[in-house]
């Protein structure tokens, strides 16, 4: 197939087209290329290059500082691309559709793993509030017109937290993951004995290697027709912030202790996903955390010299 895939400059992105590549032909423009707030943009480059199935990985994403100071800005622009694809899509004729979701849409105040069908049925948290609706904007329009026009499938995928390979490792400006990993190499390298963590540690995240998600975009690519409207994608399984950056002390061989900021916002309590329709699909991860962080970390310690700017980026 020809395949178009939006933020294939980012993180996930970048993911998904070196793996696809080998079997499709894979379109991945730039936003120079492709700026998706521009909708007269979006339709004549779906004009111009036929393609067969989209691929909704773009997005302007930060950790939770960058998300908390500009939640206006990520709300508008995270809506207005998702929005522009799937209504650019549909006038031009394009039947499938996947549309790469966040685990943030759902309700703060679960304390359990939460199922598709909890999806509006709660209040957002404020620090991430603006990219989350977004993103349910997205979501809900690309429902909507697989309703109204019957012919189309357009669906999405709600991942947990994901890190891996081209992350941004950023320890103000990233996700809790690559700023881990990029605090703890900093100490060691210069040999300091402390390292913060924001919060007490206590709040639970569900993080899954990017390779996971990766694996299943291939097997919906395969079995597209069977794949739910709406499927959670994640491990099931999820840890304390501090069991984090334990593991991640593991794995870059750091000894020191950690400290605490009580000051610094942590987000939600506890955001898990239910897994149990996408298993029962016949799709589960198979990297461990350790497996999982280990290749982040190679990735890091290869390419720190060449890494990415601070701060929030737009993506596709």
């Amino acid at each position: 197939m020809r395949l178009l895939i939006t933020g294939g400059r980012g993180m996930v992105g970048r993911n998904l087209v070196e793996t696809l590549q080998v079997a499709h032909d894979v379109l991945a423009p730039s936003r120079s290329e492709l700026d998706l707030l521009d909708f007269g943009a979006v339709l004549d480059y779906l004009k111009q290059s036929d393609v067969d199935f989209i691929i909704h990985a773009a997005g302007r994403v930060g950790g939770i500082e960058v998300n908390r100071r500009n939640n206006s800005d990520f709300l508008f622009e995270n809506a207005v691309m998702g929005l522009n694809l799937a209504r650019a899509a549909d006038h031009h004729g394009v039947e499938d559709l996947l549309n790469l979701s966040s685990s943030c849409t759902y309700p703060a105040d679960r304390d359990r793993a939460i199922r598709e069908d909890e999806l509006l049925t709660g209040s957002l948290e404020p620090t991430n509030e603006g990219y989350a609706i977004g993103k349910i904007a997205v979501q809900r329009m690309c429902h909507m017109l697989s309703l109204e026009r019957g012919h189309r499938a357009y669906k999405t995928a709600v991942p947990c937290n994901l890190y891996g390979p081209y992350d941004k490792f950023d320890a103000v400006g990233g996700h809790m993951i690559p700023s881990a990993i990029r605090k703890v190499a900093d100490a060691v390298e210069a040999g300091a004995n402390d390292v913060e963590i924001w919060g007490d540690g206590t709040a639970r995240r569900e993080f899954m290697y990017v390779g996971d998600l990766v694996s299943f975009v291939s097997d919906a690519l395969n079995r597209w027709d069977l794949l739910p409207a709406t499927v959670n994608v994640g491990l099931g399984v999820d840890h304390t912030i501090r069991e984090y950056y334990d593991a991640v002390a593991g794995v870059v061989g750091y000894r020191g202790r950690f400290v605490y900021d009580l000051e610094r916002p942590v987000g939600m309590k506890r955001k898990l996903l239910d897994c149990s329709q996408v298993h029962s699909w016949g799709w589960r991860a198979q990297h461990t955390l350790e497996e999982g962080l280990s290749a982040t970390y190679d990735y890091y310690a290869r390419t720190r010299r060449t890494e990415l700017p601070a701060g929030d980026q737009l993506l596709g």
